[in-house]
């Protein structure tokens, strides 16, 4: 009887423990971001983003190997531009190709599970108006609304294998993001979480 009645303790202490630090600290790695801008908009052809014309068309404009850095509190995201401006004839483009490097950087922002970002500003662009136009609402806009992250998800498919691993079934019920902030190689979430383990 004595056994059971310090099981029965241990357990209760160990979950009163468990319910007060319901705080998660959540790392996400550069590479992972640069991962999910890969998956979530550079999925076309060749991993390009065409903003203007298809692989088939003589004209086109196309961004291509997105590069993720952190500076300044900031994630930058460093792009190849490529394009073929003028007037299709026959299949062709009759005009002027480009291939300028253009940059974007974004301050990351939380909003209940999901990771996202605001205030985008364009650090590099081309020297080319008719360019800029295409390209100003791609990096501005589109950029920062494909790289939103589900930090909920995440931890949900980090913790599907935990019944085969460890014979305990662990799920994630709750997340809710307080801070976000670029320490290092990382996008460090702060947040508040309840698991269940059964």
């Amino acid at each position: 009887m004595t056994t059971i009645w310090r099981i029965a303790a241990t357990t209760t202490a160990l979950l009163s423990a468990l319910s007060a630090a319901n705080a998660v600290q959540l790392k996400i790695s550069r590479k992972a971001l640069q991962r999910t801008l890969q998956q979530q908009l550079f999925n076309g052809p060749n991993g390009r983003y065409y903003l203007k014309g298809s692989p088939a068309s003589g004209c086109f404009v196309y961004a291509e190997d997105p590069e993720v850095s952190f500076e300044n509190g900031r994630i930058v995201v460093r792009l190849k531009t490529h394009a073929k401006v003028g007037t299709s004839l026959h299949g062709a483009c009759v005009g002027i190709s480009l291939a300028p490097v253009s940059e974007v950087s974004l301050a990351p922002d939380g909003e209940g599970e999901t990771l996202g970002f605001r205030d985008a500003r364009l650090e590099r662009i081309s020297g080319q108006r008719e360019l800029n136009f295409l390209l100003t609402p791609f990096l501005s806009h589109t950029v920062p609304t494909s790289m939103k992250v589900n930090a909920a998800e995440l931890l949900r498919k980090a913790l599907d294998g935990s019944t085969a691993s460890s014979g305990y079934k662990v799920t994630l019920d709750r997340l809710k993001i307080h801070s976000i902030q670029i320490q290092d190689d990382d996008v460090v979430v702060d947040a508040d979480g309840d698991l269940s383990v059964k």
